[in-house]
């Protein structure tokens, strides 16, 4: 869709954006080397003025730490998220006094050391880590090597909701914990009162210790990654509940229990993202419908089936049809009580749909 190029532009520049009548578009960063060559990040009649994203930065903070008041339950949330928060290509948590950003762009790297200073100002954080996929690295001509300013950081404790976690940022996934799950895991410990609960793809235990310290009568918790649940471990120590983990493949561990008729009141299904890119489609839908045809057979009748889906590929409502139709095909019924996604600190911006990449159905199983 990119026409013609002004020769002055060079990897990583903020440019003015036209249409194919000449007229203004917006802005955004120019990378010819790129996947996506051109990240735009405001539309209309902009110029390229690098502090717009100095604006951009500061409607973030007033956004988590103003309206949504998100210090006051959580040292924890999604701090900048790219797009939504037009500021494409970075990804930003924080963790109490650390700020921990994964980058996706060469034009963010080559602002970092301008937009840090801000970013700390802003969240009222002091340190740095800074986390580059070594792929991504590669196709937008990323330099290699950890970048000057981030800092190595040592294991450290956060609270959410007044439970604390462990962050291993060394051992963990993406930016170190899952912010976007925090809503949903307040609200699925709701539901874990003397019941005997699954969590499957535990990953570090935020759900696992949610549940038990909300009651939950028995815990199994299952992940593939075996440095997650050692975490997992940690997590539910620090807590003082008990738990039973395992570490197993979720596909396999679950046709096993099938066979042992194993069934559980409450089962919580949260897997990795099956669907990466377009020519994965398919193959991640048959991923999303086997695990739930699996998962169903565990859970109790009558008992409640909570199901999730970070791919950003996959629309809420397929991810439902693909739901509905393995509980049909078992000649099961379910009962929706409710649909949710990540906090508010995950905006979706009205123009970017698929930023609204997390997805939850709750479910009584009849």
């Amino acid at each position: 869709m990119i026409g013609e190029v002004s020769a002055g532009c060079a990897a990583g520049d903020l440019v003015k954006v036209l249409d194919k009548k000449g007229e203004p578009f917006g802005l955004g960063f120019w990378n010819p080397r790129a996947k996506i060559p051109l990240r735009v990040a405001a539309h209309g009649d902009h110029e390229p003025d690098e502090e717009f994203f100095t604006s951009a930065i500061q409607r973030a903070a007033d956004l988590r730490r103003r309206i949504l008041r998100l210090n006051a339950h959580t040292e924890a949330y999604r701090a900048i998220h790219g797009d939504a928060d037009q500021l494409p290509g970075l990804v930003a948590d924080v963790f109490a006094d650390v700020l921990s950003l994964e980058v996706s762009s060469l034009a963010v790297w080559q602002r970092l050391s301008r937009w840090l200073p801000l970013l700390h100002e802003a969240f009222g954080t002091s340190r740095t880590r800074i986390q580059v996929d070594p792929d991504i690295a590669r196709i937008e001509s990323i330099p290699s090597g950890a970048h000057p300013m981030s800092e190595n950081i040592k294991p450290m404790k956060i609270r959410e909701f007044g439970v604390p976690f462990e962050i291993n940022f060394a051992e963990s996934h993406k930016t170190g914990f899952f912010c976007d799950q925090r809503e949903n895991r307040r609200k699925f410990a709701a539901l874990c009162h003397g019941a005997d609960v699954l969590d499957l793809c535990c990953y570090t235990g935020g759900f696992t210790v949610n549940a038990a310290l909300a009651g939950a009568a028995d815990v199994t918790a299952v992940d593939l990654d075996e440095r997650a649940i050692e975490m997992a471990k940690r997590n539910a120590n620090i807590n003082k509940v008990r738990v039973k983990f395992t570490h197993a493949d979720a596909f396999t561990w679950v046709r096993t229990m099938v066979e042992n008729g194993r069934q559980w009141d409450v089962v919580l299904a949260d897997p990795p993202k099956f669907i990466h890119g377009k020519d994965e489609d398919r193959l991640g839908h048959n991923k999303y419908c086997d695990l739930n045809a699996l998962v169903l057979k565990l859970v109790k009748p009558g008992g409640i089936f909570v199901t999730c889906s970070c791919s950003g590929l996959l629309s809420a409502e397929e991810f439902e049809r693909i739901v509905i139709s393995a509980a049909h095909r078992q000649n099961r019924r379910l009962q929706i009580i409710g649909r949710s996604g990540a906090g508010g600190d995950h905006p979706v911006m009205s123009n970017y749909p698929e930023s609204s990449y997390l997805k939850v159905i709750w479910a009584r199983v009849l």
